[in-house]
């Protein structure tokens, strides 16, 4: 028996899943250790994540270059406890006893690496407000 069926899961959703998604993603898997069923998509994938994104994740330590943007499936936010949507408005599926979040951020699509750092900033920062917020056991500084 797989032990995800009992770590908590958030899904990320933004509509290319090549950006916004991806590094919020990142950053719960990295700052959650593993404790977090962490899941990302898109009402409308790209073929790939976008270079700039790639690049500024880079920067701090995150490789993302081998991720690959996935189209948003219903059973995927039902199997999920957290929804996280970035821009996909009324295009993700709502079920009831599902938390979520609508995160309004700049869309790093077409932006170049100046752009994109404060979007990774910005991420991050919220990020860590979740993991306070939903897994105080799980943050670092929790005490």
């Amino acid at each position: 028996m797989s032990d995800t069926a009992n770590k908590p899961s958030v899904l990320f959703v933004c509509v290319h899943n090549a950006g916004r998604s991806q590094m919020a993603a990142a950053y719960l898997a990295h700052m959650s250790a593993g404790q977090v069923e962490v899941r990302s998509a898109g009402t409308a994938p790209a073929d790939s994540v976008n270079p700039e994104v790639v690049e500024a994740m880079n920067e701090v330590g995150m490789d993302l270059s081998a991720e690959q943007p996935k189209v948003l499936k219903t059973e995927t936010v039902q199997e999920s406890d957290v929804v996280i949507t970035m821009g996909c408005g009324d295009e993700c599926p709502y079920f009831p006893g599902k938390k979520y979040y609508d995160w309004t951020l700049d869309d790093p699509a077409g932006q170049g690496l100046e752009a994109v750092r404060p979007i990774r900033d910005e991420i991050k920062g919220r990020v860590q407000n979740l993991m306070i917020e939903l897994f105080p056991a799980l943050h670092p500084d929790a005490g």
